[in-house]
């Protein structure tokens, strides 16, 4: 699309109304701080754009031409509507409003994150949020997402990963299946053991199991006659009812291990986390209101909301 105005000529406009509203450029001058000579040279830039007489000039007044007012109407209107769309735009920038798309994924945005959301309603009642529950990768140009929260995002470059907080790994399992097959006591105890497994949605691999083995952190392929996929949560189902141990992050499991539904093994080989983050493509400028979401989901998780706390 070509250019149809430069930028002088709302200006040119915006003079043009001050010297007719005064009916005088001397008047028009004065408002602005400019000379006579410059608000008339100003005129007559638009009377050569537009090929017509917007003033009748005697050397005492002008008035209006019948082009002059013509124009003088379609001005402010212009102007105005200028006006009020740059009001808007400030206003939605000092009271964000709009909606925010977030991606979550599903069992950190269950247990931690949707918690958080109504108070950050309160905080921004003029923010809507839409929100989906999901594994997979976001494609934030085909998605229009703002912002997802996942632990394993792709390597790509154009996106940003600001960490959230690390989510401490337990191996659990109920009491029932370790009264039937006993507890594990040494990484090798795995071998012998039922081994819920998860796969993860972008490479259809079984997840590897984490612990610090002399100090020294080791993945561990794990093996097993039950396998999930895009739902973390049904592993800690089956778990729960005997289906074998389950190595997820300690906050899936935390009211479980409280109520003794769940038992944690391996302690001595914990330890290990995974890393949550707030991912958002890096040449995309976020609106006011997602980098309001992104900083309060930064201040109420991790190590330092817990440290308020």
């Amino acid at each position: 699309m070509s250019r149809q105005f430069e930028d002088a000529q709302l200006g040119d406009m915006e003079l043009f109304v001050l010297a007719a509203d005064a009916a005088s450029f001397t008047a028009a001058a004065e408002r602005t701080g400019m000379t006579p000579s410059a608000v008339s040279r100003s005129v007559a830039r638009l009377e050569a754009r537009l090929g017509v007489r917007l003033f009748m000039r005697t050397t005492r007044q002008i008035r209006l031409s019948d082009p002059g007012r013509l124009y003088l109407a379609q001005c402010r209107l212009t102007l105005s509507q200028l006006t009020e769309v740059e009001r808007q735009l400030s206003r939605q920038q000092s009271q964000p409003s709009g909606v925010v798309r977030l991606s979550l994924a599903t069992g950190y945005g269950r247990h931690r994150v949707l918690p958080l959301l109504p108070r950050f309603r309160q905080r921004h009642p003029e923010i809507s949020l839409e929100i989906q529950l999901s594994n997979r990768n976001v494609d934030f140009a085909k998605d229009r997402f703002d912002l997802a929260v996942r632990a394993r995002h792709q390597a790509d470059s154009s996106l940003v990963a600001r960490k959230i907080e690390d989510s401490e790994l337990v191996v659990v399992a109920s009491p029932g299946y370790l009264a039937r097959a006993g507890e594990p006591k040494t990484i090798d105890d795995l071998r012998g053991h039922e081994c819920i497994q998860f796969v993860l949605p972008r490479t259809g691999r079984c997840v590897d199991w984490s612990f610090i083995v002399d100090g020294q952190d080791v993945e561990v392929s794990t093996r097993g006659s039950i396998t999930c996929s895009e739902e973390l949560d049904g592993g800690v189902h089956l778990a729960r009812h005997g289906g074998g141990l389950y190595q997820t992050s300690r906050f899936l499991v935390e009211r479980e291990l409280l109520s003794g539904e769940l038992i944690e093994v391996l302690a001595p080989f914990g330890g290990r986390s995974r890393p949550f983050s707030i991912v958002y493509p890096s040449a995309r400028h976020l609106h006011k209101r997602a980098r309001l979401l992104a900083e309060f989901l930064l201040d109420n998780l991790g190590p330092n909301a817990r440290a308020r706390g």
